[in-house]
């Protein structure tokens, strides 16, 4: 019988690579702290980069919300075709009491077929408005750092602070766009 620590164990098993833990770099920030103006007089505020980091963002999420409500409509819509094209009950009581004919999978495969296309069109229509109306509160909310913003803030989250000799009330003077692009 062994035990942990008994001198059978060998010392591959407390090596580096048998016991470190290895994990995914962090992903890039969306949005970074920029000074806020400096009539509102709060503190540091998150910012996208530029409007193209914005939309990439709402284009992601939404993408990711449609793929999760869509995969859930797949398995609902599969339990309700499924439903929908199986025989009724008392038809199994006449098989056993009269010679009724007997179930046609064919058939009923090619009904599940045509509920389960139809309830997946129906779906994906509900998933793209969700989608569209979850992300729309967040992102119309968002704001959207100005160029001047990003170059002269203390902030070094996109290395984009590369020029640190102007004053950040110049910075905080620039205007954070608080509505959308209209792109």
């Amino acid at each position: 019988m062994a035990f942990a620590g008994n001198a059978d164990d060998s010392a591959e098993d407390y090596s580096a690579e048998a016991t470190v833990v290895r994990f995914d770099p962090p992903l890039p920030l969306l949005r970074a702290p920029v000074p806020s103006p400096a009539s509102s007089g709060e503190g540091p505020v998150l910012a996208f980069r530029d409007a193209a980091s914005w939309r990439a963002a709402w284009e992601a999420a939404e993408a990711s919300l449609v793929s999760q409500c869509e995969a859930g409509a797949r398995s609902g819509c599969s339990v309700s075709a499924s439903r929908k094209c199986k025989p009724p009950w008392w038809k199994r009581l006449l098989v056993v009491v009269a010679a009724a004919p007997p179930t046609d999978y064919e058939e009923r495969s090619r009904c599940e077929e045509r509920e389960m296309a139809a309830c997946l069109e129906a779906a994906r229509e509900a998933c793209a408005k969700f989608a569209k109306a979850k992300c729309a509160g967040p992102f119309q909310d968002a704001r959207i750092a100005h160029e001047g913003v990003l170059a002269n803030t203390g902030f070094d989250v996109w290395g984009a602070a590369a020029d640190k000799s102007s004053s950040t009330a110049a910075a905080a003077a620039c205007a954070l766009n608080g509505q959308p692009p209209r792109v």
